[in-house]
């Protein structure tokens, strides 16, 4: 199922619990513009390459638009598509005053040096400065970008339209980053789980927890979720996965990925195929890499009582059916990683007003936001008597209608 067909029968779902009109339907679910440029690069060995970028604006009845850019082989229209519509209802379920979108290149950059990255990315954003902005759409890192990316980004814009560090968020501190941004979907994660946890009564250090990945998401998750006594039982990136029953020391494993650049070989535990860290026995699965990696095929596998979506999209709607029958508990992303939107408009608003946080307030105000989300997430599904997820997306539908009837669109 593509991420665009899933992402959709997850809103149409929702909204016909709200009684939507068919009219209105169409209106939240149509993009507002979709762009897609070329981007020809001259290579280090005097070569040239073309790639695809795109960047879809998906609503923005709520305020300006936001959403990363990634850089990945597989970026295209309907992924891009799904997951800027999915910035929108992410957003709102945060009661963040934006709306979605999302960007990226087509492309390996694990294939390119620094020097042809920063080429392409200005290239990029030669291409669409015209319509990002602090006040229109606001990019951010994502899967294969980082605050050095968005460092050239800001460069690039601030050579049309000066210096305005509020076009993007997760740039470095030195350019007007925020302090606990790289730690921050993996510390809402975290926040999402107390709250979950602590509505049956447990804690975090009641659970064992296996993730699916070892980016920044998943490496902060399994950091985080270790101090706070949690058990991380296996780990998995694209190079192998790692399993300990007893618990993997994470602070040894993650210096042994800075020197192997992969969990793979790790000594602490045993090695264990990377396919095999959905089915891997614990509490808590913690899918924290690409999307749609839990389907009708890979479902069946789980044997965890709850699962924390820490990446985008990576449950499709099948897997969702087979995995509410075996009394799974879903944590949906669109509330459960984000974490990060919440510290990048944190963020925004410390460019915005030109007066930086310390850290300890950005993680009070993030626990405050993911907090009270929760609790409007839980309210909704108690209401509408249904699953967090098909919640998640209820919640997000009405704010956003409410808003596009209060602009009269």
């Amino acid at each position: 199922m593509n991420p665009i067909e899933a992402t959709n029968i997850n809103f149409h779902k929702a909204a016909a619990k709200l009684n939507l009109s068919e009219r209105r339907i169409r209106q939240l679910v149509a993009p507002y513009r979709e762009v897609k440029v070329e981007l020809e690069l001259t290579r280090c060995d005097g070569s040239v390459a073309t790639y695809l970028g795109y960047r879809v604006q998906h609503d923005l009845s709520r305020g300006p638009m936001k959403g990363g850019i990634r850089y990945h082989p597989e970026v295209e229209t309907d992924e891009v598509n799904a997951l800027a519509s999915l910035m929108t209802w992410k957003t709102a379920v945060a009661n963040l005053p934006y709306g979605g979108a999302k960007g990226g290149i087509s492309v390996d950059p694990r294939t390119l040096t620094e020097v042809e990255l920063q080429a392409l990315t200005r290239a990029f954003v030669e291409k669409i400065h015209d319509i990002i902005g602090p006040h229109k759409d606001i990019p951010a890192p994502d899967m294969g970008t980082n605050a050095q990316t968005m460092g050239w980004i800001v460069d690039e814009y601030s050579k049309f339209h000066g210096w305005q560090p509020g076009v993007v968020t997760g740039k470095p501190i030195s350019l007007g980053g925020s302090l606990g941004r790289d730690a921050a979907t993996g510390r809402g994660l975290l926040y999402a789980a107390e709250c979950l946890f602590a509505q049956q009564g447990r804690r975090i250090a009641d659970f064992t927890y296996a993730i699916q990945g070892f980016g920044n998401v998943g490496s902060w998750a399994a950091r985080l979720f270790s101090e706070a006594g949690g058990r991380i039982v296996a780990v998995s990136d694209a190079g192998g996965a790692v399993a300990n029953p007893a618990g993997l020391d994470i602070n040894a494993l993650q210096e042994h990925v800075l020197r192997a650049k992969s969990v793979s070989g790790f000594a602490g535990g045993d090695a264990l195929a990377k396919e095999a860290l959905l089915g891997y026995e614990c509490d808590v699965l913690i899918p924290a890499a690409l999307g749609g990696v839990l389907t009708r095929d890979t479902a069946e596998a789980v044997r965890a009582r709850y699962i924390l979506e820490g990446a985008n999209h990576p449950s499709d709607p099948q897997a969702d059916e087979i995995l509410m029958k075996k009394g799974v508990t879903i944590l949906p992303d669109i509330y459960a990683n984000a974490g990060g939107v919440t510290v990048s408009y944190f963020e925004w608003v410390q460019n915005i007003q030109g007066y930086y946080w310390s850290e300890d307030r950005v993680n009070a105000e993030l626990k405050q936001r993911m907090t009270a989300s929760f609790a409007d997430l839980t309210a909704m599904a108690r209401e509408l008597q249904t699953d967090l997820r098909t919640a998640a997306f209820a919640l997000a539908i009405s704010r956003v209608n409410q808003a596009t009837s209060a602009r009269g669109v």
